[in-house]
């Protein structure tokens, strides 16, 4: 452990105080699509809901999770943050500074119980709640994660980490491994804010020629790694009700994103509605303008062969572009995707949960927050796994299926 950072070798967890302390302690996409909502739909409102697959009571922990986010409120951008964002071309100089005027709105969020279960509800300007949902998942899942294992230690993540990375090694030959980029992901079930600065440490300075970045903004400014992001699937949802036809809704989407980046962020996610309602939309225009996909539900080899297989019917060829895969990895998983298609399509991993809650007797939470509305009307989710559909409106969701020939 000598090699970590003094502050990673403090404690497990944040035991005193805000578990949130950097406005930057989110995951890159919030920032970049909070950017483009600035800028195009300074009025949009928008409803987030809360939702645990987990069958788990959490009511013991509602009082210290209202905390947390009261705490919120005195997160400021601080001046040095500030001059990080200022590096990047394609964040503007008057988004920067609306984010150093930016506070949390507690009074925005409504924690309480009901029917034994966690409801959290999120209601305000799209602007000013979009920073709201990795936090909120990263307190709940820290706070959580305390009492239930406040022996788990550092130096245990650590371990299981070095512990995966050497069967990966004895497995896999140096050739085999060339090429496999992995990020880390795993802000928002991380098992805490310390174990998983912890980690991305071990990754930076013992798998460098793989490890790519980071989707953790903070920790990224503070070790000099890559942030890696671009949109979440509340970009394509919000277009479902920001003007456009229903049926021209990812279109919307992908076109807003191209005029606010011009070029950089290319990577667009796929399964807001299907991956095949998405590719139906992804045509010659945007799959020139997008340097790749991201899988984030179903089937990823299937997926892969249906993004290749598009790229070749327009003309693409496939090594010109990179899929990126999301979706529960596991560092075996990963390396089984890259071994299926090197050779066929450019391939990129990240990794969540299995790295920064990945401890022994240790059971992660799975946990969402998802956008149900946008402007008062309703918004879903149609993932390509059923069980990710996310919406609290039945008939929209048979309506959008409908409008999207969405079989399932």
């Amino acid at each position: 452990m000598d090699c970590l950072s003094e502050t990673t070798l403090t404690a497990t967890y944040r035991t005193q105080g805000p578990i949130i302390t950097s406005l930057l302690d989110t995951d890159w996409y919030k920032v970049t699509m909070m950017q483009g909502v600035h800028h195009k739909y300074p009025n949009a409102s928008v409803t987030w809901e809360f939702r645990s697959r987990n069958a788990e009571d959490l009511e013991p922990y509602i009082d210290e999770i209202r905390e947390q986010i009261d705490y919120l409120a005195s997160v400021r951008l601080a001046p040095e943050e500030s001059a990080y964002l200022s590096t990047f071309p394609y964040m503007s100089p008057d988004f920067i500074r609306f984010l150093e005027l930016f506070r949390f709105r507690p009074e925005y969020v409504d924690v309480y119980m009901e029917e034994c279960e966690l409801c959290i509800v999120i209601d305000g300007p799209w602007s000013h709640s979009i920073l709201f949902e990795i936090v909120i998942l990263a307190i709940i899942s820290e706070v959580r994660n305390r009492s239930l294992y406040p022996d788990v230690t550092i130096d245990q993540a650590v371990r299981q980490l070095r512990h995966k990375m050497e069967l990966l090694r004895s497995q896999y030959t140096e050739e085999q491994l060339a090429g496999f980029n992995l990020a880390d992901f795993g802000t928002r079930r991380r098992l805490s804010q310390p174990v998983h600065e912890a980690i991305v440490e071990v990754l930076l300075k013992e798998f460098p020629g793989n490890f790519v970045g980071t989707s953790n903004v903070d920790i990224a400014r503070r070790h000099d790694i890559c942030p890696m992001g671009t949109m979440a699937h509340e970009w394509v949802m919000a277009h479902q009700q920001l003007g456009s036809r229903l049926i021209d809704s990812q279109r919307t989407a992908l076109e807003a994103w191209v005029q606010e980046y011009r070029g950089y962020l290319g990577i667009a996610l796929t399964d807001t509605i299907t991956l095949d309602a998405f590719l139906r939309d992804f045509d010659l225009y945007f799959a020139k303008l997008f340097d790749g996909l991201r899988h984030d539900s179903g089937d990823p080899l299937v997926f892969a062969e249906k993004c290749i297989r598009h790229y070749e019917s327009l003309g693409i060829d496939p090594m010109t572009k990179t899929l990126i895969f999301s979706d529960a990895l596991t560092f075996d998983k990963a390396m089984s995707i890259k071994t299926a298609l090197d050779g066929r399509i450019r391939t990129s991993f990240g990794i969540g949960t299995n790295l920064t809650c990945d401890v022994p007797g240790v059971k992660p939470m799975n946990i969402v927050l998802k956008m149900v509305s946008c402007n008062g009307q309703p918004v879903a989710k149609i993932s390509d796994e059923p069980g990710k559909t996310m919406s609290r409106d039945s008939g929209y969701v048979n309506y959008l299926k409908s409008v999207f020939g969405v079989q399932h």
